[in-house]
């Protein structure tokens, strides 16, 4: 965990907000539970920032809302330091998985992606992700349905770091009666 590089990048990130993207930002932030009277008194990127990591929303293991913020208040180049500092910090969606492993997640995505279609946000959603996530991919890839499942998988692989196990998608896919897919996985999966 990069706390000083974590902060450091926050920082960055607000010295490129101009005023109307901190209003937006704040705007945006109204459901995250900080109230309004706070965030009247806020007028900086890096005060919204600190209230976000008081309340978890944010923090140097979890940049899926701060992704999604700077998404729809159209910083998507600001998205650039974020992946440069998931970059630094050796943070790839995979990481701490051992080779047999991510080639068996890498196996399944590929027939996912193939199969699954519209039915990812479900899928999603039974993989632990929180709703702002799948509409930030939703709209990260709004025309490539391919790529949303990609970046679902990613996602999840990021939130399970070490942990994210092939049973767990097949799972998933199983809980939300995308049984042909399943199976074509663990079929996929008999042949490595």
């Amino acid at each position: 965990m990069d706390k000083r590089g974590f902060r450091a990048m926050l920082l960055e990130i607000s010295d490129k907000l101009t005023d109307d993207n901190v209003a937006k930002l704040k705007f945006l932030c109204t459901d995250v539970g900080i109230g309004k009277k706070k965030l009247e008194k806020i007028d900086t990127g890096i005060e919204l920032f600190e209230c976000l990591i008081e309340r978890t929303a944010i923090g140097p293991e979890n940049t899926e809302l701060l992704r999604t913020l700077l998404d729809k208040v159209g910083q998507t180049v600001l998205i650039e330091k974020i992946d440069d500092y998931d970059r630094q910090t050796s943070r790839s969606p995979a990481g701490g998985l051992d080779a047999k492993e991510r080639e068996r997640i890498n196996t399944a995505t590929e027939v996912v992606v193939e199969q699954l279609g519209k039915k990812w946000p479900s899928v999603g959603r039974k993989l632990g992700l929180q709703q702002t996530q799948l509409e930030g991919i939703q709209e990260k890839h709004s025309r490539d349905l391919e790529e949303q499942v990609r970046e679902l998988i990613r996602q999840w692989m990021r939130i399970k770091k070490e942990n994210a196990r092939v049973e767990d998608l097949i799972q998933a896919l199983r809980d939300c009666k995308q049984n042909l897919t399943a199976d074509l996985v663990e079929r996929k999966l008999r042949e490595l």
